[in-house]
């Protein structure tokens, strides 16, 4: 790429962050329409077109759809506002072009912002979406009738990362470039209007006290790069790219973080001294660990019961030079997935963090392979995006002997009575995962974990099954809480109430 098609697409990219509409596009790079997959390795999957009449747009977020009805169905967003969702068990043809490929896997897709889509999250058993834009929105459509419900606004900057409620989805948190993350309730929207005010808002989030009188005009450094819902339900994780750090919201009181990790100084910072910022944050299924990737080229894995001894490890392999290349940690806490600046992902496992990571080829080199995504309900199944203008699914299960069971799994029960639960494979386990149970052993989780109840309404539900354009069913409106103000969730009664997050993983 020569200086001059460089210096377009910074400019295309701060006029867009900026002032929140598109600036000129993204200049089009040739590409061809297929690529080495090395057919002989198991790992090998096919690739789809990220494109809109023709001209190709680069993808920029991806999310597997949650139940085990519709994991297989993939959705994706880009730079020109769409999201399309794809059905990765298609049968693809090695043979075939990308956009012969796009258009066989296709189940639907429509335009939910006029701006690029930097996050999507599946809620209500897939029936509604989450998208979060440069437009400074986080939009909740209905996927079956591809209408939004919802607008959530508030923001004065490209909305970066949202995530709901582990099990109330009517709440839902988000994180901005203006600095500042947000939480949302869908059940405060008056009658009749879209629109929807934060419930609480915490400005310079990830700002030191010695910067924030100096922080106008430095929107990047102050970005909330992502944020995520932990699974104890009252506490919020958060990262940004002013440094390293990540932090940890209790919603029950929002003044100040309750507590926060980082790695050690040394590695955080360039030979200029300049801190290192985090792309992207990730938890296990059953949110024991966090991994947070690094400006740094390094992806930390934390444990949420010992934040204060920092990362336990650390993975290094990729090129993670840019706040586009994300991560994230397996649903059985076994392995990471990367992407990377030089055009390949990486797979580490989490047990063996000094080895090195197999590598993925197949995307176009030099073209950052960029956000990256593991279903949650099939073993093995990933999708990555590229610049390189492709999808592409793989099924890495023989390859990496990926088993069906977490290793930390244990079985749940509640606090009351509960309908018709149902439970996942909690004895299944590769070898790849014996390293994993030994944190847990050491996290004395010799008993069953608590979860909270969630209601029978919720538990009787049918999940939805995405049928061509359609889904057979739409999850219920959410029911009312015990208390009937919407804002119950983030000061719930004192029986309800978690102190810590300990609280949540240590059996009473």
């Amino acid at each position: 790429m020569d200086f001059n098609t460089s210096q377009s697409i910074l400019h295309h990219i701060k006029s867009t962050e900026l002032h929140g509409f598109k600036g000129r596009k993204r200049p089009v790079f040739t590409f061809s329409s297929s690529f080495d997959c090395r057919d002989d390795k198991p790992s090998c999957s096919f690739g789809v077109s990220s494109s809109h009449d023709g001209f190709p747009t680069p993808p920029l977020a991806l999310s597997f759809a949650k139940t085990i009805e519709n994991a297989h169905i993939l959705g994706v967003t880009d730079e020109e506002g769409y999201v399309k969702l794809y059905d990765t068990r298609s049968k693809l043809k090695q043979s075939a072009t990308h956009q012969e490929n796009a258009d066989d896997a296709i189940v639907s897709g429509w335009r939910v912002h006029n701006n690029s889509v930097y996050d999507l999250c599946w809620t209500k058993d897939d029936a509604t979406v989450l998208t979060a834009s440069a437009d400074h929105t986080v939009k909740v459509w209905d996927v079956e009738q591809k209408e939004c419900i919802g607008m959530l606004k508030g923001h004065t900057g490209s909305v970066k990362s949202v995530c709901s409620h582990p099990s109330n989805f009517d709440v839902i948190v988000s994180g901005s470039r203006d600095g500042s993350f947000a939480l949302w309730d869908l059940r405060c929207k008056r009658q009749n209007e879209l629109w929807i005010l934060p419930t609480e808002q915490v400005n310079g989030a990830h700002t030191s006290a010695k910067r924030k009188r100096f922080i106008k005009g430095k929107a990047a450094s102050m970005t909330v790069t992502s944020v995520l819902y932990l699974k104890d339900e009252i506490s919020i994780a958060t990262a940004g790219a002013f440094d390293s750090t990540v932090k940890f919201w209790d919603t029950r009181n929002l003044r100040t973080c309750a507590s926060q990790a980082s790695p050690h100084q040394e590695t955080t910072t360039d030979t200029n001294g300049r801190a290192h910022g985090v792309t992207s944050l990730s938890q296990d299924l059953n949110g024991v660990l966090i991994s947070a990737s690094c400006t740094d080229n390094r992806i930390y894995l934390y444990n949420v019961l010992k934040l204060d001894k920092g990362p336990i490890s650390s993975f290094t392999g990729g090129q993670i030079g840019s706040f586009f290349v994300k991560s994230s940690i397996s649903p059985d806490a076994a392995h990471i997935l990367s992407g990377s600046k030089d055009g390949n992902a990486y797979i580490w496992q989490v047990k063996n963090p000094s080895q090195d990571p197999m590598a993925l080829t197949g995307h176009e080199k030099e073209k950052e392979v960029t956000a990256v995504d593991w279903s949650l309900q099939e073993p093995g199944m990933i999708a990555t995006a590229s610049d390189d203008y492709t999808v592409r699914f793989w099924n890495v299960h023989d390859r990496f002997g990926l088993s069906s069971g977490s290793p930390c799994v244990r079985r749940k029960v509640t606090a009351g009575p509960v309908t018709d639960s149902k439970e996942r494979p909690m004895d299944t386990e590769s070898p790849l995962n014996s390293s994993h149970n030994e944190v847990v052993q050491d996290l004395r989780f010799q008993e069953v974990l608590k979860t909270p109840e969630i209601s029978a309404a919720y538990q009787s539900h049918r999940h939805g099954v995405l049928s061509g354009v359609n889904l057979i069913e739409l999850f219920d409106r959410t029911p009312e809480s015990a208390v009937r103000s919407p804002s119950s969730v983030l000061t719930p009664p004192s029986s309800m109430k978690k102190k810590t997050i300990r609280d949540y993983f240590v059996a009473c």
